[in-house]
Formats: structure tokens, sequence, C-alpha cells
């Protein structure tokens, strides 16, 4: 297909895009959520009994996604010339709160394939851009396949108002050179223009397990290159989970309590407390079974073993783990005696992999929006922030003893500085400024540090001149007469 010339091309092209696949995004969010509905489950179960269980749904998709999310933390950027991080871009960071924000987007990348990252003008502080934090389901962005740059993206967004019974429907179209927002009404209407003339669209997909190839697709038919969930290898094993926990719920509703029967009773003589008859299944729910025989005596059938389900679901947990790679422990498998801090490393060694994966994914959009940022700020590109990294907390969970130990060794050998020592402590810029000004603050207050200083900073004296010997060996003593 040709890329669209005009901009009312490219909002009706990308909203035809993002309509087709927004049907699974908002499955992916459900099963975030745990509000998708139950599957593996026979109609008619379902009809007779819904007043009375409910479906139980295990959190797993949360678990998994939340597990990789709360290890993504980003503490700054900076260029390798540089000691420390980069005030400017991080006050702009802070400046929109996206301390929280980021998280926002990593956790929509990991549901639902992506999310994005948006900068526009600031009116009201030309020095701070702003940056904005976008859904998947509001937002669709069109990639170049060979330069892999965004070549426009389009954001809509729905503002109901209940009481009065209305929706108002905007859209914000983002090119290389001008950012337009419109308003619908019975056709999309412009209501502003910002002509940034940035040469670039000034939005950065959060791309979660991004592909190189457009050829290879998924169930739906949806190029790769656009992401791809973390949900999506463990939807069939969660479905298979929560059918079983609601089977389990159901036997135990049936066959788990002792079952009493009569003998002299049918079906027809059993009504409810309005007089309607009530079915077989309803008599068996109320765990009594009635047989039309006057000869038969009253009795009870023990209660069923639920051991079949837990076994199933122990299996499932498993399976999902290994996907996943989450530690068992995160799934509820506990040992009789408590893991090692070793044991809980080694356990968490994938996790923590596949998290630092991530960090380098993402760590790349977010760079990609500090150098938009900074090209708001001066109107120009800076080369400088071509090698732009992104700090990371750590993703790993070692004891506080562990990770002071290994710093402290590193120290002591020289291997790293005192503010390397602290980064790797995981004390952030601003804290570290402080403790070096402590440190300075100390040492003038401390008059042995004083001295040291001052002794390191002159120049050593020179030893005493020994006198010439004389052929003897003795030392030539200037004689003083008497």
């Amino acid at each position: 297909m040709a890329v669209p010339s005009t901009d009312l091309e490219w909002v009706n092209y990308l909203a035809r895009r993002h309509d087709a696949e927004k049907p699974e995004l908002e499955a992916y969010d459900r099963y975030y959520e745990g509000t998708q509905p139950l599957t593996y489950m026979h109609p008619e179960i379902l009809r007779e009994v819904q007043d009375r269980i409910s479906p139980v749904i295990i959190a797993w998709p949360q678990l998994i996604v939340d597990s990789v999310e709360e290890r993504l933390d980003v503490e700054g950027f900076r260029t390798p010339d540089q000691e420390s991080a980069d005030d400017d871009l991080w006050r702009v960071w802070q400046s929109n709160d996206l301390d929280e924000q980021s998280q926002l987007g990593h956790l929509d990348a990991l549901t639902m394939r992506r999310a994005y990252v948006c900068v526009g003008s600031n009116e009201d502080d030309e020095d701070t851009p702003l940056v904005t934090v976008e859904s998947p389901l509001e937002m669709f962005a069109d990639v170049d396949p060979r330069t892999r740059k965004v070549r426009a993206a389009l954001r809509r967004v729905v503002e109901e108002d209940s009481s009065a019974r209305t929706n108002e429907r905007y859209a914000t179209l983002y090119l290389p050179d001008r950012t337009v927002w419109y308003q619908w009404s019975g056709e999309w209407k412009v209501e502003d223009v910002d002509e940034h003339r940035l040469g670039e669209v000034p939005v950065t997909p959060l791309v979660n397990r991004g592909r190189t190839t457009r050829m290879v697709r998924n169930a739906r038919g949806n190029a790769i290159r656009y992401g791809r969930s973390e949900l999506a290898p463990v939807i069939p094993l969660a479905d298979a989970a929560n059918k079983q926990a609601t089977d389990m719920m159901i036997a135990s509703e049936f066959v788990a309590l002792p079952l009493r029967g009569f003998w002299g009773i049918t079906p027809e003589d059993l009504v409810d407390q309005d007089g309607n008859r009530i079915t077989a299944l309803q008599a068996i729910m109320g765990r009594l079974l009635t047989l039309a025989d006057t000869e038969g005596k009253q009795f009870e059938f023990p209660g069923a073993s639920l051991d079949n389900f837990v076994k199933t679901l122990d299996s499932l947990a498993k399976m999902v783990a290994a996907i996943a790679g989450l530690p068992p422990h995160y799934l509820g498998h506990a040992a009789d005696n408590p893991a090692s801090a070793e044991g809980i490393r080694s356990a968490e060694s994938r996790l923590v992999k596949r998290a630092e994966r991530k960090q380098r994914a993402f760590g790349g959009a977010w760079e990609r929006t500090a150098r938009i940022v900074r090209r708001f700020q001066e109107g120009d590109w800076d080369p400088a922030l071509r090698r732009l990294e992104t700090i990371w907390r750590d993703a790993s969970t070692p004891t506080e003893a562990q990770k002071a130990d290994a710093t402290v060794k590193k120290f002591q050998a020289k291997i790293i500085t005192l503010r390397q020592a602290r980064e790797d402590l995981g004390y952030t810029d601003p804290q570290i400024t402080r403790m070096e000004k402590d440190d300075e603050k100390e040492a003038q207050r401390d008059p042995v540090a004083e001295i040291a200083r001052g002794l390191a900073d002159r120049v050593p004296v020179s030893e005493p001149d020994i006198p010439p010997a004389d052929p003897e060996g003795a030392p030539v003593v200037d004689r003083v007469p008497a």
C-alpha cells in the first residue's frame, strides 16, 4: 500500500490499523486484570451454577507481568564521558512525573505488546518539554520497515459525560514536521497545529519482544515487529487452571460433602419456597438424592477427594513457571526447609536475565525520548546524546550484606571509585551528591583529616645534606678552635 499523502489520509489509515488490533489488546488487558471469561466450561454447567458459584480466576498473568515490571526502574541518563547522571534530563523526567508514568508504560508494554512515549511543547515552561506515556488502546504508530523509525502516529480519545449522555471524540496526529489536533463533529476538524519541524515523529514506541521480520505473524495476523505480549504463551495454561479451579469449587459443592439419599420421594415432590418444582441438578446441589422406591431406607455417600484437582493445578503451575522463568516459590511451591539466600538467587537467575533484556530494549526507547527532549530545548540535535545510556536499578535481588560486602571488596582493591561503589549499592544520583558534600564538610571539621590532606598537597621536604667522608671513612667535621 502507498504511504498516505495527506493528514486526513494518515488519520483514516492509522485508525483502521488500530481498530483491527484493539480486540486483541483488550483481551490481553482483561487477562491481566483478571476479568476474562471462563473457558473450557460447558455452557449448561455455567447456567446451572452461576447463581451459586462464581468462576475462579487465578491471577497468574498478573503475577508474570508484575514480576518483571517490578525490576524495571530508571534512575537517570548519562553519556560515557559523564561521571554522573545528566541533571537537566533528570529534571525533565521528574517534572513530567515519569517515575510513576514509566512504570505504567512498562506495564502496558509487557501486557499489551507495546506502549508509547510522546514529547511535545510546553507552553508553560519552554525549558521543560511535555513528556507523556500513552496506552496502546488509545495510540497506534506506523513504523517504516526500512529505517525502523515512526512515520506517523495517531492518538484517539473519547471523553464520556454520563450525565449529559454525550461523547466527545478527539484525535492527535503526530508527523515528522508537525502535530495536528482534531475534534470529531461528524468529521475530523482541525483544532490546532504545532509546526515543530523536528524532522522526526516525537513518538517513541516501547516495544516488548519485537522481531526483525514483518513476515512472522501471530494468530490474529498482526506483525510481530510491533511487539508480543508476555501473556501470549501462558494464556492457554491460565485458562486451563481457571477451569480446574472452578471445577474444584463445583465438585466441593456437589460431591465433596456427603450426599444423603431418601427413598419414597421423587423429584416431583421437591419444590422451592415459591412452590415451583426444582430440577434434579438443583436437588443434587442441595445434597439430596431422591429415589421413588418405598422399600429402601435413608443412606449416605461419603464425600469425594479433591486431590486430582490439586495435582492438576500443581502441574499447570510448574509449566507456567518454566515458560515465564519464575522461581517455584512465586507460584506457591514451598519446600519444608526455607531456601537459602544463594538458592533464591539461583532460582531467580532466569527472571533477572529476562528483566535485564527488557532494560536494554526499553532503554533504547527512553534514550531516543531524551534526545527528542533536548531537541525541543535547544532547537537542534545534540550529537553527544547519540551515546546516551539509561541508568537502571539492579534487576537482581541480592541481600544487603552480600551487595555491601562485594562492593567494599571492589573499592578496597581499587577496581571501582567511591562514587561507583555508592551507585552499585543503589543510591540515587542526588543521594550521592549529598554524600559527597557531607564528605567535604566532615573533612573540614576533622583536624587529622585536614592535616593529612594538607601534607598530601605539599612538596616533600628534602633530606638533610650528609657531610662528605674523609679517605679513612670518617665524616669530615669542621673543627671549631678552642
